[in-house]
């Protein structure tokens, strides 16, 4: 299983692998699915865990930042 991010940007879904691949612009997030592996984790596991809720967080802030703007 690889990662899997949908992102509509201009109207038009887009399928990224690497988080790094999203752009800042985008209209909306419709799908934020990280290869997460199953347990047990280590404590380096659960520290990348948590960084993609962290990420998810960004990405929905920059959407509303975008919808409250417009």
């Amino acid at each position: 299983m690889t990662h899997k991010f949908v992102i509509m940007v201009n109207g038009q879904l887009n399928t990224y692998h690497n988080y790094e691949d999203i752009p800042n612009d985008f209209d909306h997030v419709i799908e934020f699915r990280p290869e997460i592996g199953t347990g047990p984790h280590t404590e380096h596991e659960h520290e990348e865990i948590a960084m993609w809720n962290e990420k998810l967080q960004l990405l929905i802030k920059k959407e509303t930042d975008k919808i409250g703007n417009n």
